[in-house]
């Protein structure tokens, strides 16, 4: 079970591990170019636009639910309210173009229709609620203090004050990496061993087992199990598909695909530790819930008589094409960026750890 767990920890981080740091570069660059109030301009309200903007950038951007963490705080920092930076924390992971190719071609039209459409409604539905129930959390903190600094401060002019760009790009790698990135590499870390654990505890054939099981109480399940696992909705096309193709009942695949995608442990625990508990709650259960009615429909729209379309003989090209769309890295780049994660972890976790040394000292100490 040791070697098991190890396995899956590394695997989980190689995953995961490239995309978190091409994130804190992404949140380094926003964090030269974009200013605050651009975005608090944009997304810093509870206008409905404001979610179409957010839900549609994230469902252009081919980033993991564990890579979109950085930069859905960046933004929420930088002044975005909740429901437009939970609205792209959902989008973005669940659905883009490398994803809406393969499911057309794996999965066929009707089940991608139902994909697209949910990719686009569940982040607004999510959105409108962390609008509406997100109370302290529904502006940043951290964005209210840049607020109030900036207008307590004298007005700069900016044409007598140039800032180098060596200066700009130092500051936003340190912003970008040292402060978020060392911040959420440290939950991202305890995520992704609880995953570890969870995926060593259950087998594969259990969860397979459990996806060909077309009644209620089941579906409820897969929404429920899918929120805690890891999936990449690009990678698990292709599995989706074969389950469909050996009897699942397409409104469990289709849960399974949205809360797998939109959620896992690294993601939720990160979000619980930086945002708060209000946003976890809100954010979990309306994947969770939504997800489940959304395969209920399906599976009760297309049962009986849904025929799959899993037909690897007639597609190869689509394939082609969506691989292509997706960006994979050589397994060395992998492997950096995975241990470039872990240390970032660790000495994110050391002075805690410390911490609770010295307090263990000193109890001993008095005891």
């Amino acid at each position: 079970m040791i070697n098991d767990f190890l396995a899956s920890f590394w695997q989980l981080l190689n995953i995961s591990g490239f995309w978190l740091v091409v994130s804190y570069l992404l949140c380094s660059v926003l964090h030269i170019v974009l200013r605050p109030e651009f975005l608090q301009r944009n997304l810093g309200n509870t206008r409905l636009s404001s979610l179409v903007k957010a839900t549609i950038s994230g469902m252009l951007l081919p980033i993991c639910s564990c890579g979109v963490v950085p930069l859905a705080l960046s933004l929420y920092h930088s002044g975005a309210f909740l429901g437009p930076t939970l609205a792209f924390l959902v989008a973005t992971p669940i659905i883009n173009p490398a994803a809406v190719i393969l499911a057309f071609v794996l999965l066929g039209p009707q089940l991608t229709a139902i994909y697209i459409i949910t990719g686009f409604l569940l982040p607004m539905i999510i959105g409108v609620l962390g609008n509406k129930f997100g109370k302290d959390e529904l502006i940043s903190p951290v964005a209210v203090a840049m607020a109030n600094a900036a207008a307590g401060s004298a007005p700069i002019n900016s044409a007598a004050v140039k800032i180098p760009w060596s200066k700009k790009i130092a500051g936003g790698l340190d912003w970008g990496v040292r402060s978020l990135g060392l911040q959420v590499s440290r939950y991202v870390l305890v995520g992704l061993v609880l995953a570890a654990l969870l995926l060593t505890i259950i087998p594969v054939s259990f969860i397979q087992d459990y996806l060909s099981r077309p009644d209620m109480i089941s579906l409820l399940g897969i929404a429920a199990l899918g929120a805690i696992m890891y999936v990449c909705a690009v990678g698990h096309i292709p599995f989706i598909a074969a389950l469909v193709a050996a009897g699942a009942a397409p409104g469990a695949a289709i849960a399974f695909l949205l809360t797998g995608t939109a959620t896992n442990l690294p993601e939720l625990f990160s979000i619980l530790k930086l945002i708060g508990k209000r946003t976890i709650v809100i954010y979990t259960g309306t994947v969770v819930f939504c997800s489940f009615v959304i395969g209920y429909i399906t599976s009760y729209l297309l049962m009986p008589g849904f025929t799959p379309v899993f037909d690897l003989s007639g597609t190869q090209n689509s394939i082609a094409l969506a691989n292509k769309l997706s960006l994979t890295m050589p397994v060395g780049v992998e492997y950096i960026c995975s241990v470039i994660i872990l240390a970032m972890g660790i000495i994110a976790w050391r002075p805690v750890v410390k911490e609770w040394f010295m307090k263990l000292g000193r109890r001993t100490v008095n005891a």
